[in-house]
């Protein structure tokens, strides 16, 4: 987990905290068991299972907030285990995104292999120099990586995601224009051609469109 926990710290440092995060839900299931004697992790873990899948985020959490509270009486370790970031495992339920998209945002798979590209390429370097060196080297083992990326899995409901985000970023905005995420050409680049590596950079809030400044020295202007 410092791996996912040093993420999550870079995610909310550079956006701030507002900043929207999924805890996965196969680490914590982990995290949880791992306090339990063997005999009692299968009841615990259909449990979780069966919180996680409903689709209804306050029945969702109402489950796992009872489950806490079951634990707390014969293994506390596990109830504090729950209890911490309990409501960021269901981020997604909360935004009401589901299926395959979902099933891909709640786990690591996509991140630790573009990080297994990166260790193997490094293997190469003999000698390390300075962190300039470092950073030369982990931008090309991201970008070799980058040459292998896939379309992400649900991939069609990206821009349900966005429209959903900006909505919890911004609730004062109307429902109409909130869920037309914007720009209109947000899916191609999320899906395909030699942009695959920038899946996940669509999902920030699109920047204020430039304006055009008209010259105000006279001497520029067009004669009437």
């Amino acid at each position: 987990m410092g791996g996912t926990k040093a993420l999550r710290k870079a995610v909310r440092d550079l956006a701030g905290q507002r900043a929207l995060a999924q805890r996965l839900q196969v680490h914590k299931a982990r995290n949880v068991c791992g306090h339990l004697p063997e005999h009692q992790r299968a009841w615990v873990q259909a449990k979780l299972r069966k919180a996680w899948s409903e689709p209804d985020h306050s029945k969702a959490l109402t489950s796992l907030t009872a489950l806490a509270s079951q634990l707390e009486k014969t293994h506390p370790d596990a109830a504090g285990s729950l209890r911490e970031g309990m409501e960021e495992t269901l981020t997604l339920t909360r935004l009401g995104i589901d299926g395959a998209l979902a099933r891909t945002l709640r786990q690591t798979n996509n991140i630790e292999s573009m990080s297994g590209t990166v260790r193997t390429t490094q293997r190469n370097v003999k000698r390390w120099r300075d962190g300039d060196m470092r950073l030369r080297w982990t931008a090309a083992g991201m970008r070799e990586a980058a040459a292998h990326f896939n379309r992400v899995k649900g991939h069609r409901d990206l821009p349900k995601l966005q429209a959903a985000i900006q909505r919890e970023l911004h609730p004062t905005i109307p429902t109409a224009q909130a869920d037309t995420p914007k720009p209109p050409d947000l899916l191609p680049l999320l899906t395909g051609g030699q942009r695959r590596s920038e899946t996940l950079i669509g999902l920030s809030l699109p920047a204020p469109p430039t304006q055009r400044l008209e010259p105000t020295d006279p001497a520029q202007q067009r004669p009437g």
